[in-house]
C-alpha cells in the first residue's frame, strides 16, 4: 500500500521542483528583456520596463527562496505546498495589479510568463490533490518506517554507550585498585620506626602547643589591646623586638615560645610592660582584668612556665633531629611522591564517576526513547491495519 503511494509522492515532488525551475527561467526571461529595453531609454516604453524589472525581480527572489527537500515524506510535501502556495498567490495579485499597466508592451513575454504560471499552479493543484486524498491516507505508515528507522538508530547508540560504559567502569575499577594500593603504600611508610616516631612528636608538640594556650588564654584579650596601643603610638612601651615577638605569640605560641632564650625573658619583658598599662590604657572589664593579674603573677614572680618551656624546647629539638636524618627525609620523599599520585588518581576517578553518571542518564533517556518508539509503532500498526503485534 505504501510504496506505490511514495512513489507518486516522490514523482510530484520532482514535478514541482522542474515547474518552480520553469518559473524561475520565465521569470528571469521578463528580467532579462525588461533590463535590455530599458537601457535603451525609449520614452515609450522606459517606465513600464523600469516597471516590469522590478516585478520580476521580485519573482525571482521569491521562487528561490522556496526550500525544496531531496525526499518526499508527508510532512515535507505538505510544507512545500504551502509555501508555495503562498507565493504563487503573491505572484497572481501582482500580475493582476501590473501586467494591465505594462500593456501593450512585453506581450510576448508577459504572455510566455503566464503560461508557465498557469503551468505551475496545475501542477500544484494536482499535488494538493494527492497528498489531501491518497497521501494522507499513508501518512501514519510513513511515520511508522521512519519511527522504525530511528528506533534502529537508538538501538546502535544504546549498544555503543553499554559499550563504552562497561570500558569505563573497567577503568574505574582498575583507579580504585591503584588507589588502595597507594594508601595501602602510605599507611606501611607512616608505620616506619623513624616517621611513626615524628608522628608521635607531632602529637606531643600539639599537647604542649594545647597547655601553653591554656596557660596563656587570660590574656590573650590583654595582649590584642597591648598589641593595638603598639602599632597606633598608645604608648605601650615596647620595644621593636619585644613589639614583634608579641605579634608571634598571637600568630603561633608555640613557635614564639621555642624561640625564646632560656627564662623567656621576651614574654616576661612584653608581661611587665602588660602588667603596667593594664589598668590605666587597656580598658579591661573587671573580671577579664582579674584573670589577667592572676596569670600574670604566676608566670612572672612563680616562674609557672619554665617547666613547661623545657618540655617544649625538648621536643621542638628532637623533632629537628629527626626531620635531620636522611632515614625521615627518604621515606618523606617517597611519601610525598605517593600522596601527588593518589591525588591525581582521585581525580581521575571522579572524572571516570562523573563520565559513568552522564552515561547512565543517556542510557535511561535512550531507553525512554526506544519504549515511546515501539508503543507508538505497536498502536500505529494497530490503528491502521488493525492488527496488534508487539516490538521486541
Amino acid at each position: 500500500m505504501f510504496n506505490p503511494v511514495h512513489a507518486k509522492a516522490q514523482r510530484l515532488l520532482g514535478e514541482i521542483r522542474k515547474a518552480l525551475q520553469n518559473l524561475q527561467e520565465s521569470s528571469k526571461m521578463l528580467l532579462d528583456n525588461s533590463a535590455k529595453e530599458a537601457e535603451k531609454k525609449s520614452e515609450k516604453t522606459f517606465r513600464r520596463a523600469r516597471a516590469l524589472n522590478k516585478l520580476a525581480r521580485l519573482f525571482v527572489e521569491r521562487t528561490q527562496r522556496i526550500e525544496i527537500p531531496d525526499k518526499a515524506s508527508y510532512a515535507g510535501l505538505t510544507g512545500l505546498l504551502e509555501e508555495t502556495r503562498k507565493v504563487l498567490l503573491v505572484i497572481e495579485v501582482d500580475i493582476r495589479n501590473w501586467f494591465p499597466r505594462i500593456s501593450p508592451f512585453f506581450i510576448l513575454d508577459r504572455r510566455k510568463f503566464q503560461i508557465t504560471f498557469e503551468r505551475t499552479k496545475e501542477t500544484l493543484k494536482e499535488a494538493d490533490s494527492f497528498v489531501t486524498k491518497e497521501y494522507v491516507k499513508t501518512k501514519t505508515l510513513e511515520e511508522t518506517f521512519q519511527l522504525a528507522d530511528k528506533l534502529q538508530s537508538l538501538e546502535e547508540q544504546l549498544t555503543s554507550l553499554e559499550n563504552g560504559t562497561s570500558k569505563t567502569e573497567g577503568e574505574r575499577a582498575s583507579i580504585e585498585k591503584e588507589i588502595a594500593e597507594a594508601q595501602q603504600e602510605i599507611a606501611e611508610l607512616k608505620s616506619k620506626g623513624s616517621l611513626n616516631e615524628l608522628s608521635g612528636m607531632d602529637r606531643e608538640i600539639e599537647a604542649l602547643s594545647g597547655e601553653l594556650k591554656q596557660s596563656l588564654q587570660h590574656l590573650q584579650k590583654p595582649f590584642i589591646k597591648l598589641q593595638s596601643l603598639a602599632l597606633h603610638g598608645g604608648g605601650s612601651g615596647l620595644m621593636q623586638e619585644e613589639s614583634t615577638k608579641l605579634n608571634q605569640y598571637l600568630e603561633n605560641p608555640f613557635e614564639a615560645f621555642v624561640t625564646e632564650q632560656n627564662g623567656y625573658p621576651l614574654l616576661k619583658a612584653i608581661m611587665e610592660k602588660l602588667d603596667l598599662s593594664m589598668s590605666e590604657k587597656l580598658n579591661l572589664k573587671p573580671e577579664k582584668e582579674r584573670k589577667a593579674k592572676q596569670a600574670l603573677a604566676s608566670i612572672l614572680r612563680q616562674n609557672s612556665l619554665t617547666i613547661l618551656h623545657r618540655k617544649c624546647l625538648d621536643a621542638s629539638a628532637r623533632k629537628k633531629q629527626l626531620l635531620a636524618s636522611a632515614e625521615v627525609a627518604e621515606v618523606q620523599a617517597s611519601l610525598s611522591k605517593l600522596q601527588e599520585h593518589l591525588e591525581m588518581l582521585e581525580r581521575k576517578k571522579k572524572i571516570a564517576e562523573s563520565e559513568a553518571s552522564v552515561a547512565k542518564r543517556t542510557h535511561n533517556e535512550i531507553l525512554e526513547k526506544i519504549r515511546n518508539s515501539k508503543s507508538t509503532i505497536e498502536k500505529n500498526v494497530s490503528d491502521f491495519m488493525d492488527k496488534k503485534i508487539q516490538v521486541e
